[in-house]
């Protein structure tokens, strides 16, 4: 049996954040991952040479400080430096036509005069309007400074005077997004592209969007000389990053550690027994990175008051993913190649129809290290709008399995065709993954993209939970779905751990 204060389960970015957090603090800390490698959904992988991200791919706030992105925040506080590429353009597939965008708010304004005319670019201009306040207090109250006891008193306390200021849009941020973008926009086109964002943002449409989620974007994307991030090395630079920042001040990361349940003595969480039969015993805490269905699981029943339970087993999930992960050869293809593309085939569908919405990255644009000279590295998915169901039941390793990949992958393909044709005779490495592939790496319920609670008809419950010395951390925590939301929710659960002071001087430091 193994002892230590704090245990981690799960090395995804908010696992890794809080676990990185508290080794600076100065608490030992342990993280047990299921799988050979750590990132969880921002997990990297290699290929034949191609160096592949299972997950994100758009960053920003990354490569300045102070900076409001809240990983940006655990790095500062860490100590870990994440050098970046910059860029601002990507390209847009659309029903209206193709082009390219950038962030920033002007060259937007330019597309929808050519799309949509005057008027349409006069109701964006109005919603940036009313987006600056709104921004500034999306931002006002960093959630470094949140933490789930009396010690929030003095930790929030610093950000009075700014929260006073704001209070009243404060109030606004935390309805649905739609509620700030009726009466205002009109233009059906800029309705189905704020849809697009809120899609992006949290697996939900603007109806379904808190506010604050899209008032952060609109501060982040639409300041002045705004660059989008790509830290080199990609997803897995960040991971690394985050695993240094442990390691460095004595925690441990341990991989092939798959949890069996968490170990509850007297009324509270003590531990968690591992597979292989190894126990590990935490006398501060254990906190869950795994999402709030997979964390369920691992209570001992009776340990968590039924009602709770099932209010958590039912909270809404998003859909999950198809992947397609590409190694290339370059040959002969346009130099201005760009590194991100988002296909939109039938606003009419609705923004999160299945295989409606398709990304595509092609980081190896900027980060020539990701692929082998004269290749490229491609990711395609369909973000969060696969249904489960379709899979549920099917034997991985079966004729039908195999024949429903390359059905269900078509669309993927069809979308990169339309930006570089002859994709499939170019492909050195093709591997297809299936919300099965999702949920088996991940160990995610359902491969879920995460928890798809409707701004105004839910809750995120935060770290804390009824049962005494288990916390969460993850997308079932915090509202968003990307790396900002999580590293917040890390941050968020180690901060409640440590003493107060500690988290004042963090503060001091970072913000």
């Amino acid at each position: 049996m193994s002892n230590t204060e704090v245990i981690v389960i799960g090395s995804g970015i908010g696992g890794l954040s809080c676990a990185a957090l508290l080794a600076h603090y100065g608490i030992e800390v342990i993280v047990v991952e299921s799988h050979s490698i750590p990132g969880g959904a921002a997990h990297a992988f290699e290929r034949n040479g191609y160096k592949f991200e299972s997950g994100p791919s758009l960053y920003s706030g990354l490569s300045y400080t102070p900076s409001p992105n809240p990983l940006r925040q655990v790095l500062d506080a860490i100590g870990e430096d994440l050098p970046c590429v910059n860029y601002d353009t990507w390209g847009c597939y659309l029903p209206e036509g193709n082009f390219d965008t950038q962030v920033g708010a002007e060259q937007f304004c330019q597309v929808l005069q050519q799309l949509r005319g005057e008027k349409a670019v006069a109701e964006w201009r109005k919603l940036q309007e009313i987006m600056q306040p709104l921004g500034k207090s999306a931002i006002a109250l960093p959630p470094a400074a949140l933490r789930y006891d009396l010690g929030a008193v003095l930790t929030v306390g610093k950000f009075a005077p700014a929260l006073l200021q704001q209070a009243t849009n404060v109030i606004k941020l935390t309805g649905s997004f739609a509620n700030i973008i009726d009466g205002v926009i009109t233009d059906p086109f800029i309705r189905n592209w704020l849809d697009l964002l809120c899609f992006l943002l949290s697996g939900l449409p603007a109806n379904g969007t808190i506010a604050a989620e899209v008032a952060f974007m609109f501060a982040d994307w639409y300041r002045p000389g705004v660059q989008l991030d790509y830290p080199l090395g990609g997803s897995g630079a960040i991971v690394d990053a985050l695993v240094r920042g442990l390691t460095k001040n004595g925690g441990e990361l341990i991989l092939n550690a798959h949890v069996e349940k968490v170990l509850v003595e007297n009324n509270r969480a003590v531990g968690v027994s591992l597979r292989n039969g190894q126990e590990i015993k935490a006398s501060k805490a254990v906190v869950s990175n795994a999402s709030v269905w997979d964390t369920l699981k691992l209570i001992p029943s009776g340990a968590l008051p039924k009602g709770y339970v099932e209010k958590q087993a039912n909270t809404p999930e998003c859909d999950s993913f198809m992947h397609l992960h590409l190694g290339i050869d370059a040959t002969g293809l346009p130099e201005n190649l760009g590194v991100h593309y988002i296909v939109v085939n039938d606003w009419q569908k609705g923004i999160n129809a299945p295989q409606n919405v398709i990304l595509i990255s092609i980081p190896s644009v900027l980060d020539s290290s990701l692929a082998p000279a004269g290749k490229h590295v491609i990711h395609v998915y369909t973000p969060g709008n696969e249904p489960y169901k379709i899979w549920q039941g099917i034997e991985r390793n079966s004729a039908e399995y195999k024949s429903l990949k390359q059905e269900r992958g078509e669309v993927m393909w069809q979308a990169l065709e339309r930006i570089i044709p002859d994709i499939r005779s170019r492909c050195e490495v093709n591997l297809v993954g299936t919300p099965l592939t999702h949920g088996r790496f991940l160990r995610r319920h359902h491969g879920s993209y995460g928890p798809g609670i409707v701004a105004g008809k839910g809750l995120f419950p935060g770290a804390t939970t009824p049962l005494p010395g288990l916390l969460c951390c993850g997308d079932s925590t915090f509202p968003g779905i990307g790396l900002p939301a999580v590293a917040a929710s890390g941050m968020m659960a180690a901060n409640t751990i440590v003493p107060v002071q500690q988290h004042l001087q963090l503060l001091n430091k970072i913000i």
